[in-house]
């Protein structure tokens, strides 16, 4: 489908097939030809600025020329040896502001090395392959630890456990592997299932057991974990979404976005799911960007996206954003939700104009009202401070409402590690949590032989 989507014409709803192209992959894979032509785009820099852009640290010059040389295996190895998440990092990341952006081909007005699309040839490729896996274990340590939260830090963290000689148990509250790579990304950026793809084949190194629909603070304690096992790793993510705090917000058709994109993701049927005719999403995130293009691709009238500041403050990439442009969302600014509005279904939001001064928002005096019979909130999470309760002697300490660790990525509670959006270390990207959670295991290991 490209960028654009199928949308509704004279107001009729659309078509099983038209809903299904419009879930198809946003970006097709590489050929082999358009592979080779992009990877002898690649100068193969000296000291390459495209490597220290890159949160994991791949030596992206290195993969591209053994691209350029058809050694997939081998491309596929640097990057995986790195980035065990390296198909979905390739997809989902922003690499238009890491390291395609660091490329040096900007630089004289050209277009960066397409690292992203050549990074998901090489993985895609090999995963696609009868190759074994690319890894192997160390010989067995006897130590046993327990990683909580099966997303992105918390299948890297489990898989260099395993690479290392140690036996994990993977706990997550549901029921599948992946985290945010199978619950909150677009559909489109992980067609054909990818995300559990993707996890089987990390799994495939064996050592390690999955153990889910079990909720920490509720089926399990960090405290029991710490009796049985000899170290501790939390990747929890953030799991608590924010509300809006004005009057309306309990009406029918009011949804947090990450349920929605969560119901996307589940269904086996993407037409059954309902869509309303005029859906507002409030964010200036990436999640409201995928659950605004998602609306509209499902069917959705008039989908329109309301940020409270200008574009330049949405941490959505400008790529993200100019993505719901091409998709007809339309992007309203300097707009903040003052009230729902409804007879047991929201039927209109109204909105407060803001301005900026002196680097404080405040209201213009102004409003509008928009239409609307669905409604997604898509204004960031937090952690569930439940599931740490530093009331009980589970009790960790946090800052800014995060578990707050030490340069090794220990928490307050000895051989108890953490890593991920749930550390607050870095940015909330999928490939700073692989980061994480590959050195938490290096330092799990490093605690285990006693060397801090």
């Amino acid at each position: 489908m490209g960028d654009r989507a199928i949308v509704s014409k004279s107001g009729s709803a659309l078509s099983t097939e038209e809903i299904n192209a419009n879930f198809s992959d946003l970006h097709p894979c590489l050929t082999p030809i358009q592979a080779r032509e992009a990877s002898n785009h690649c100068l193969y820099c000296y000291d390459a600025p495209c490597i220290t852009a890159c949160p994991t640290g791949i030596d992206i010059p290195t993969f591209i020329r053994q691209i350029s040389t058809e050694n997939i295996k081998g491309a596929a190895h640097t990057i995986l040896s790195e980035n065990i998440m390296g198909g979905t990092c390739a997809r989902a990341c922003p690499t238009e502001i890491l390291c395609e952006q660091a490329c040096v081909r900007n630089k004289s007005d050209e277009k960066p090395v397409e690292i992203g699309n050549l990074q998901r040839f090489a993985v895609d490729g090999f995963m696609a392959s009868n190759h074994d896996h690319p890894f192997k274990r160390a010989a067995s340590t006897g130590k046993t630890i327990a990683v909580v939260g099966a997303g992105p830090a918390g299948l890297s963290c489990a898989h260099r456990l395993s690479v290392l000689g140690h036996d994990v148990d993977i706990y997550d509250a549901e029921a599948k592997l992946g985290g945010l790579n199978e619950y909150g990304l677009a559909a489109y950026k992980m067609a054909d299932n990818f995300a559990a793809r993707e996890a089987d084949f990390i799994m495939g190194i064996g050592g390690i057991t999955p153990k889910l629909g079990m909720r920490l603070g509720k089926d399990i304690s960090i405290s029991k974990l710490q009796e049985k096992y000899d170290a501790v790793f939390l990747g929890i993510g953030l799991t608590s979404t924010r509300t809006l705090g004005i009057s309306g917000e309990q009406l029918d058709g009011v949804k947090d976005a990450i349920s929605f994109i969560k119901d996307i993701r589940q269904s086996d049927n993407l037409s059954k799911l309902k869509i309303g005719d005029d859906v507002v999403v409030i964010g200036g995130g990436n999640t409201a960007i995928d659950a605004a293009v998602q609306a509209k691709r499902l069917g959705a009238k008039n989908v329109s996206l309301v940020y409270r500041r200008g574009p330049e403050q949405m941490t959505a990439t400008t790529w993200e954003q100019d993505l719901a442009a091409n998709n007809h969302v339309n992007i309203y600014h300097w707009l903040s939700p003052a009230e729902i509005t409804g007879k047991g279904k929201v039927e209109a939001i109204q909105f407060n104009r803001t301005k900026t001064k002196k680097g404080k928002m405040l209201n213009t005096g102004e409003s509008i009202k928009i239409k609307c019979d669905q409604l997604f909130k898509a204004i960031g999470q937090t952690m569930s401070t439940s599931a740490v309760d530093t009331s009980t002697t589970d009790g960790i300490e946090l800052t800014s409402g995060k578990i707050k660790t030490d340069n090794t990525m220990q928490t307050s509670l000895a051989g108890v590690f953490a890593g991920g959006d749930c550390s607050g270390v870095g940015e909330d990207l999928t490939v700073e949590a692989v980061e994480q959670g590959k050195q938490a295991a290096i330092a799990i290991d490093n605690h285990l032989k006693g060397e801090g």
